[in-house]
């Protein structure tokens, strides 16, 4: 039976072919519970939500403790995890894909500038 998350079906299903498209089987993964701290009040300091996940055969270690439940933390690690492996087999995909980012982030950077100095100059040459 495969594992489900508290997310959705689809979300849970896209997860699972991303495990067996990079050849991550439950069995190669240790995971342990810890207490996350943080923000939380109570729950963080009686509940161990964070997931620490080890990958056996690649050695990989990820430490989740982004959302104050365990099952999105479990869900989440994992993801990470496929996030991790997929950048180590294809490098260069994930730095396009960095680029692309970079280059909307500063193209996005650039019209606002642009169009706070329009702004300015609208309010300069304004006679009032």
């Amino acid at each position: 039976m495969p594992l489900s998350f508290p997310v959705s079906v689809e979300k849970n299903l896209s997860l699972q072919k991303r495990m067996e498209v990079l050849g991550i089987s439950e069995k190669d993964l240790s995971e342990q519970f810890i207490q996350s701290g943080g923000k939380g009040g109570q729950n963080v300091n009686k509940v161990s939500t964070a997931v620490h996940l080890v990958h056996k055969p690649s050695g990989k270690q990820i430490k989740c403790s982004v959302y104050r439940t365990q099952g999105l933390n479990r869900y989440k690690a994992r993801d990470l995890l496929c996030v991790e492996l997929e950048r180590e087999l294809n490098p260069s995909k994930s730095d396009s894909l960095l680029q692309k980012i970079r280059k909307k982030k500063q193209n996005k950077n650039r019209k606002a500038l642009k169009k706070k100095l329009e702004k300015e100059k609208l309010e300069w040459n304004d006679p009032m």
